[in-house]
């Protein structure tokens, strides 16, 4: 991991953002600067994953779609900011073995629930974010993002984390304790974007 590229990448980005966008960040006293963390967002644009990443004051890394990672110039790119594959039409199996490693070592991951972009808010979150709590027995922060979608035409961006979610309780919690879990992560991304004048 590439930690050099990812710190000047990020500066890069976050300076970026607040030039062109007017970028604005709200709640980063709500993220803890140690020990393995979730940050679970909405998703509703390409610019989400930089934008999130840049104004979170821990680094966070990704899991995407394998397909990517295959792309010239892009692939190589996320990869030196420790982005790893997922294949979205096999097993994820592999994908929650390497976020597990992470989170183990007291790293961050960045989570879309939804599992892609969701620009009608119609699609349903996965409960991949409980399972990984679950399992790693990690807290999870939900987060806001609010203007990526007009990102073309410079609207202001705005980034907000919530308090941290204790996760589901023992490393075997039942599928109902995951959707109540994630529902409960999506009810509070919910109130972030109210708070923040947008919505999921």
């Amino acid at each position: 991991m590439n930690w050099a590229f990812y710190d000047f990448s990020k500066v890069f980005v976050r300076t970026m953002a607040r030039t062109i966008w007017r970028a604005r960040v709200f709640g980063t006293q709500n993220v803890p600067l140690e020990g393995p963390l979730i940050v679970a967002c909405n998703h509703v644009s390409y610019y989400d994953p930089p934008m999130l990443g840049s104004l979170c004051p821990r680094r966070i890394r990704y899991m995407a779609k394998k397909e990517l990672f295959e792309i010239p110039v892009l692939g190589p790119v996320i990869t030196g900011l420790g982005a790893y594959a997922v294949d979205r039409t096999g097993s994820a199996t592999s994908a929650i073995k390497r976020s597990l490693q992470v989170l183990r070592v007291g790293g961050a991951i960045g989570i879309f629930p939804e599992g892609t972009r969701n620009l009608t808010g119609t699609v349903p979150a996965q409960t991949g974010v409980a399972l990984l709590a679950a399992l790693a027995q990690a807290p999870v922060v939900p987060a806001c993002v609010h203007g990526t979608d007009r990102a073309l035409q410079l609207a202001r961006i705005d980034v907000a984390f919530g308090a941290p979610m204790p996760p589901p309780e023992g490393r075997k919690a039942r599928r109902e304790d995951l959707a109540k879990f994630t529902a409960n992560v999506m009810k509070a991304i919910e109130e972030l974007a109210e708070s923040i004048g947008g919505n999921t």
